[in-house]
């Protein structure tokens, strides 16, 4: 796997090294990093490789560092736009080596997006930024879908960031019908789920409640999932979304289609605040990351913890086996 520097001056450098301790014992999670090996080589051992095809043969004994130039003499907790290039050019490098077929996926240490833009970034984030780069010359870039994946929950996102009184004009038919393939073929592809079980939650309190709590249930919502069972994918109507993460923690969905960010992030946060993963769905590569931010007050007082980094690492080794064998 390939993991990005992510912002040097974040937990970034310290999640890594933390991670290699604790996974360097299994060679099936060997990764390397692609950054500046003075960021880790005070805490871990580091051995510089030259190409990824290198770091399995090393990971037992050493943190795999492919050197990134250009990063400056960094502190925890205090961000340097001089990093910026150094930033995206690690990004577009673990894409490059996963859609090349020298990673098996990549995995994205956290950013600061504002530090970014000063150095010519023109994208919303990381998501957007790595569809960017796996669009065919000349095409249209592919449509990510933003999953979070812990406490036992998949759930992927109908909308990310956006105001509340803003989702229901975004909502439409053909929207959510594209998502639910998307999510479909995922479950199939990468998570090696043969017939997955998918529900769509309500954008109401109770689903709705047959138009009497408002219609996004009844003209946009249950219409997408029809079409979708026309199309042979098994997906509910809207059900309230006070009750479908219980239903699908029990099992009766592999998979949440949510209809606003709050909505699906507050179940998997509450239950693994620490260990939740953020997936992004509809790539040609994999890619993960961990569902936090770059952390800066935890960085300068050395506070970090790995766990969403580790399940991370975790998530993507195990999607790109189930990419294989699904290959």
């Amino acid at each position: 796997l390939a993991l990005t520097m992510g912002d040097p001056a974040g937990c970034g450098p310290a999640i890594t090294a933390a991670a290699w301790r604790q996974l360097r014992a299994d060679p099936g999670l060997s990764f390397y990093v692609i950054g500046a090996p003075e960021l880790y080589a005070a805490t871990v051992p580091v051995r510089e490789i030259a190409s990824p095809d290198e770091a399995r043969g090393v990971f037992a004994d050493a943190l795999p560092v492919l050197a990134l130039s250009g990063v400056p003499d960094i502190r925890p907790g205090e961000p340097n736009a001089d990093a910026a290039p150094a930033i995206i050019r690690s990004i577009a490098l673990a894409t490059s080596h996963a859609l090349d077929g020298l990673a098996g996926g990549l995995v994205t240490n956290p950013i600061n997006k504002a530090l970014l833009y000063g150095a010519g970034f023109a994208y919303p984030g990381h998501t957007e930024y790595v569809a960017h780069l796996c669009a065919e010359p000349h095409a249209k870039p592919p449509r990510p879908v933003m999953m979070l994946v812990g406490g036992g929950l998949r759930v992927a996102l109908a909308t990310i960031h956006m105001p509340l009184m803003d989702v229901a004009k975004a909502l439409t038919v053909p929207d959510l019908v594209e998502l639910g393939h998307i999510v479909a073929q995922a479950m199939m592809r990468d998570f090696g789920i043969s017939a997955p079980r998918l529900a769509f939650s309500g954008l109401n309190p109770h689903a709705g409640e047959d138009g009497t709590i408002g219609q996004e249930e009844i003209t946009i919502i249950n219409p997408a999932a029809h079409a979708l069972r026309l199309a042979g994918v098994d997906i509910s109507d809207a059900r309230p979304g006070d009750t479908v993460f219980a239903e699908a923690l029990s099992g009766a969905y592999d998979a949440v289609i949510a209809m606003t960010h709050d909505q699906g992030l507050i179940p998997v946060k509450t239950l693994d605040f620490w260990g939740g993963v953020n997936v992004t769905l509809g790539l040609p590569v994999v890619r993960t990351s961990p569902d936090h931010g770059t952390a800066y007050d935890a960085a300068a007082a050395g506070t970090t913890r790995p766990d969403s980094l580790i399940a991370a690492l975790r998530l993507a080794a195990a999607m790109a086996t189930a990419r294989s064998k699904s290959a």
